[in-house]
């Protein structure tokens, strides 16, 4: 099987590489950055694609042949939407866009299995008593994010009622594992605790706010029910969308009390007003009860041992 994974250079897109060469696929991927000389590379094909050009782009796939389609690439920071708003548009609607009308006009469109990633920021303000939160909610999205990634959503339903596309697309809850960048909970306390170990900082870390409860998923179970939804043999729901998450929620300062447990010295938590978002739901999960129907997906990884591979990964950096 041949799979082709936008943005593998990613977070998640270098989870997914490696789990789909683990199960025997062959993985090409397009990349923004020019990583031809990094280690997580090996194994992977890059093949260069101008996404300004929707005529280029049938011309890699009618080279390629992909049997799936994993289309990671996009602008994936909330907060980076409120300050770059066409930016995140064209990164994650207009790319989409180009990418799927491509698909259309290529050799591959009745054969093809595409998956597209959105998220939970798609629901925005929901009621809380509506928790957790099902598919069929209505979308309020709140940020300049979560309503390109609705926007997409509605672009995947479009091309399987007009075109007849095996398309599906995910939303994703807080994903969080080793190898994620900084501008996300996880790997900002995690980043300052290794810091302090080290030395390179006052014992002192800066936080958010800690009362938020979310829905966190290990990455590696993340992406594995991406290749569970394309890899599948029964019929599913093309065209419509599928909650990944855990079902469980987490207080944010849960999380912190984890990975201050994890190290070796003692740390004084200061909150920074700075650090909150200008729209915040108190309470935020996700129903995944239609992604285990459809797959049998179940999580393997727990909150503990991920937050531990995500220190450990840090530290092994220095």
């Amino acid at each position: 099987m041949k799979a082709l994974i936008t943005g593998v250079t990613g977070f998640v897109g270098q989870h997914l590489a490696s789990y789909l060469l683990m199960n025997g696929y062959y993985v090409l991927g397009t990349s923004r950055h020019n990583a031809n000389n990094e280690q997580f590379i090996e194994g992977i094909e890059l093949v260069n694609i101008d996404f300004d050009n929707t005529a280029d782009i049938v011309k890699v796939l009618d080279t390629v042949q992909p049997d799936f389609i994993y289309h990671l690439a996009g602008q994936s920071s909330v907060k980076d939407s409120w300050v770059d708003k066409e930016g995140t548009f064209q990164s994650n609607v207009n790319l989409t866009l180009r990418l799927l009308e491509a698909v259309v006009s290529s050799s591959v469109k009745d054969t093809v299995k595409i998956l597209t990633v959105g998220s939970s920021e798609e629901y925005g303000g929901i009621d809380a008593n509506s928790e957790p939160i099902p598919e069929s909610t209505q979308l309020k999205p709140t940020s300049p994010y979560g309503i390109s990634k609705a926007t997409v959503g509605m672009l995947v339903r479009h091309y399987y009622m007009a075109y007849g596309l095996k398309v599906v697309h995910v939303r994703p809850f807080n994903h969080i594992g080793p190898g994620q960048r900084m501008g996300f909970v996880v790997s900002d306390f995690s980043n300052q605790i290794v810091e302090i170990e080290r030395g390179d900082r006052d014992r002192v870390i800066s936080v958010g706010n800690l009362s938020a409860q979310r829905d966190f998923t290990d990455v590696r179970d993340i992406v594995r029910a991406y290749y569970l939804l394309l890899s599948q043999e029964v019929e599913m729901c093309w065209g419509e969308s599928v909650n990944v998450c855990s079902g469980e929620a987490t207080p944010v300062q849960s999380i912190l009390d984890i990975l201050l447990s994890l190290c070796s010295v003692s740390i004084e938590v200061k909150v920074d007003q700075n650090k909150f978002r200008p729209i915040d739901v108190p309470l935020f999960i996700g129903d995944n009860t239609k992604l285990k129907s459809l797959t049998d997906w179940e999580p393997l990884y727990n909150l503990e041992q991920t937050l531990n591979d995500v220190i450990e990964n840090l530290r092994n950096q220095s």
